[in-house]
C-alpha cells in the first residue's frame, strides 16, 4: 500500500476512519460509520490504553469487575488478565460503551456477536463479560494463540482465516500489541498477588 497523500493524512488524523477488505483483495476506506456489515475502524479517536497509563485514577472502574472476570475465567479457562486486557481495551471499563460500528457494553459486543453468545443485555457487566470470556475462548480454541485469538476478537475469525494469521489492518495489528502488553501488565501484577485477575 503506496503511503497516504498530505491532505488525506490530515484528515486522518482528525477522524476515525473505515476499512473493508473487498471480496477481490482491493480495500474500501470511508470516514462516516458504514450502514452495511464488514468494516474495521482503521483508526480510533482514543488509542489504547498502554500499561503505564493504566491507573485507578484513568480508570476509575479499573478493578470493579474482577470479581465477574475471575468467575468468567475459571468457567471458560480463559486467563483473567486476557479478559480484563480485552474489557480496558474495548470500552476502558465503560459497561455503557458504544462504539460507531455498534458493538455495545464492556467487552464491545457486536449486536450479531451478542445474539449469538445468548447475551440478552450486553450493557449488563455480568453478561458482558461472560460472553466476551465464551467468544474469546471459542477464538483461543479455534486459533491456539492468544495473538491470533485477539486479531479474530477485533477483525473477525473469517479474516484471520482469510490470511492465515493476523490480517494486514493496522488497526487490528496495533489492537494484538496493546493488549497483549496490557494482558503481561495484568498477569505480572496477579503473580505480584496484587489483588488483579
Amino acid at each position: 500500500m503506496s503511503p497516504l497523500p498530505p491532505l488525506l493524512l490530515l484528515a486522518v488524523l482528525a477522524q476515525d476512519i473505515w476499512i473493508r477488505e473487498n471480496p477481490d483483495g482491493t480495500l474500501t476506506f470511508t470516514d462516516s460509520p458504514p450502514a452495511r456489515s464488514g468494516y474495521t475502524v482503521l483508526l480510533r479517536e482514543k488509542p489504547l490504553p498502554a500499561p503505564s497509563a493504566v491507573s485507578l485514577r484513568s480508570f476509575p472502574a479499573l478493578n470493579d469487575y474482577d470479581t465477574v472476570i475471575a468467575g468468567a475465567s475459571l468457567q471458560y479457562g480463559v486467563p483473567a488478565p486476557l479478559i480484563k486486557a480485552v474489557a480496558l481495551a474495548e470500552s476502558g471499563m465503560n459497561p455503557r460503551a458504544v462504539s460507531p460500528a455498534g458493538a455495545q457494553g464492556l467487552m464491545q459486543l457486536m449486536p450479531g456477536t451478542a445474539r449469538e453468545l445468548a447475551v440478552v443485555d450486553p450493557f449488563d457487566p455480568t453478561q458482558a463479560i461472560d460472553g466476551g470470556a465464551r467468544y474469546l475462548a471459542r477464538q483461543l480454541n479455534e486459533f491456539g494463540s492468544t495473538e491470533l485469538a485477539l486479531a479474530a476478537y477485533n477483525a473477525g475469525p473469517g479474516a484471520v482465516k482469510r490470511h492465515n494469521g493476523i490480517p494486514p489492518i493496522p488497526e487490528t495489528q496495533e489492537y494484538v500489541v496493546k493488549v497483549m502488553a496490557l494482558y503481561n501488565h495484568f498477569r505480572g501484577q496477579q503473580d505480584a498477588g496484587s489483588g488483579a485477575p
